[in-house]
């Protein structure tokens, strides 16, 4: 059966967070968030250049820049979750992902550098957010592209949701193309 164009940008949907976050909520998302790098490097890490190069949707990234884009983003959050801690609801710097994904490093180079950094900033932002308190999941940043306040509790569990969408971007390509 041929997916559509949605059910390729957006395998496991949208996030959808619920109203009131519970401390339930926020352990399942920290435990995704601690185990996805290892999940995410067993998943890519045999892939041949071809296959990395191959777009997980037409007109849409290749495995390679999806990789890479993971770690520019997940770097991206951990430090909004180090402003809004030591700031006052600060107003956080966009990106445009769009272009960053399209730079060189992006395009070309090795996916190893980012799975090591996605390691490394996984790392750091888990033992943080394991040693938060529950009201500091109440602090939070401006997002200027939506102009919305963000709070970490949404974050935490965007970023949970972040991590399991390029995953099955990425697994439903192999498993499309017979290479899972």
């Amino acid at each position: 059966m041929k997916k559509s164009l949605e059910q390729l940008k957006y395998p496991i949907g949208t996030f959808q967070c619920p109203e009131t976050v519970t401390t339930q909520h926020l352990k399942n998302w920290i435990l995704t968030l601690e185990q996805f790098p290892i999940k995410f490097e067993a998943l890519v890490k045999h892939l041949t250049k071809e296959q990395l190069d191959t777009s997980y949707r037409p007109d849409g990234w290749t495995i390679r820049q999806v990789v890479h884009h993971v770690a520019d983003s997940h770097h991206h959050s951990y430090i909004r979750f180090k402003w809004a801690l030591t700031e006052d609801t600060p107003l956080i710097k966009a990106y445009n992902e769009k272009l960053w994904a399209e730079l060189p490093d992006s395009k070309y180079a090795p996916i190893q550098m980012s799975l090591e950094h996605i390691k490394a900033v996984h790392y750091k932002l888990v033992a943080l957010l394991k040693l938060l308190k529950t009201a500091d999941f109440n602090k939070s940043f401006l997002h200027p592209e939506t102009n919305r306040e963000v709070l970490l509790s949404y974050n935490v569990g965007n970023y949970a949701w972040h991590s399991k969408h390029h995953y099955a971007h990425i697994e439903n390509v192999l498993k499309e193309k017979g290479w899972l």
